[in-house]
């Protein structure tokens, strides 16, 4: 069995990797080449155990996420939210590769985003807005420079002072790119001049104003997965011409902000197309049209990410190889 830290993943694997494999995972996803069970939660004593599988028919390719969450953790100086994936060898079934989980999710989830942004937002696209600077917002800001050459990112946070220290060290980590990084106190202000606002919050109210929403933004939703959280605001989801998710039977049970669109307004599940589908009749037609993407997470994804890098770091020889 392998075993791979982030470090070994940041070694061998990259964010462009990771939207390759994201397109990958959501293609066989809506063509049905992959098997995802629903996600099964434990309650322990001290806290929930999650466990998320999932296989891919092309590479054959089996694996489960366990994310626990155990809030007294901290007091012991241990993760409240500690994350591993194991994959299983697809022709023993024996456990191939240990992870960490928690980079592994924060990679696949900019990566999905970055995905729906390279097909969805303009190609001169030069300027977004980012809602939200906890621990998935890093991946979020590098899969967005990832895919278009941006010149100017605004960031926010309920704490200003977080979105400032945020701004701060992701100016450092990408200094060699053009790109101006700035914390707002207040996203409405830079809401009309985005080209691109992707949000990632657990907010139960939406994040921003959707009546500010000019054409040609684009439009992400990663944060919300409850049918209790509203980052979105109905009035961008409903302004946009082009809606998509990553899976419409997760967005559809789990994705509150976009299951509000559709109380409060005539939108249906006709509405909304997987990203899996897409093909240039469904894409931005204009600079003029508004594009939107939701997603709240699959373990399909989980899955075809981990396989690359496990498949990578072997060639590599990256990684601590044990016998169990």
């Amino acid at each position: 069995m392998l075993i791979l830290n982030k470090q070994d993943i940041t070694t061998c694997y990259t964010m462009l990797d990771a939207i390759k494999d994201s397109k990958k995972a959501l293609t066989n996803y809506s063509q049905g080449l992959t098997t995802v069970p629903l996600r099964t939660a434990i309650t322990a004593k001290n806290g929930q155990n999650l466990f998320m599988p999932a296989y891919n028919q092309e590479d054959q390719a089996t694996g489960i996420k366990i994310v626990s969450v155990f809030p007294n953790n901290p007091k012991i100086g241990k993760p409240a939210v500690p994350a591993h994936m194991l994959l299983l060898d697809g022709q023993t079934g024996e456990i191939s590769c240990l992870m960490d989980g928690t980079y592994l999710t924060q990679l696949r989830t900019g990566a999905v985003q970055g995905l729906a942004t390279d097909l969805l937002a303009k190609k001169n696209a030069k300027t977004a807005l980012l809602i939200g600077t906890g621990g998935q917002a890093a991946a979020q800001l590098e899969a967005m420079l990832t895919v278009r050459p941006l010149t100017k990112i605004y960031v926010s946070s309920i704490n200003l002072a977080e979105a400032q220290e945020f701004a701060i060290t992701m100016a450092q980590k990408f200094k060699e790119t053009t790109v101006s990084i700035e914390a707002v106190s207040n996203p409405n202000q830079v809401v009309p001049s985005a080209d691109i606002i992707t949000c990632v919050t657990t907010s139960k109210l939406p994040v921003f104003d959707g009546r500010l929403i000019q054409p040609g933004t684009h439009i992400n939703g990663v944060g919300a997965y409850t049918p209790s959280m509203l980052e979105l605001p109905v009035e961008a989801i409903t302004k946009a011409t082009i809606r998509t998710v990553d899976t419409l039977d997760g967005v559809m049970s789990e994705a509150g902000d976009i299951l509000e669109a559709i109380n409060q307004t005539t939108l249906t599940l006709k509405d909304f197309s997987e990203i899996g589908q897409l093909d240039t009749t469904t894409l931005r037609q204009t600079d003029q049209d508004i594009t939107l993407f939701k997603t709240v997470g699959s373990a399909i994804l989980d899955v075809v990410t981990a396989q690359t890098i496990y498949t990578l770091a072997l060639s590599k020889k990256i990684g601590q190889k044990v016998q169990l």
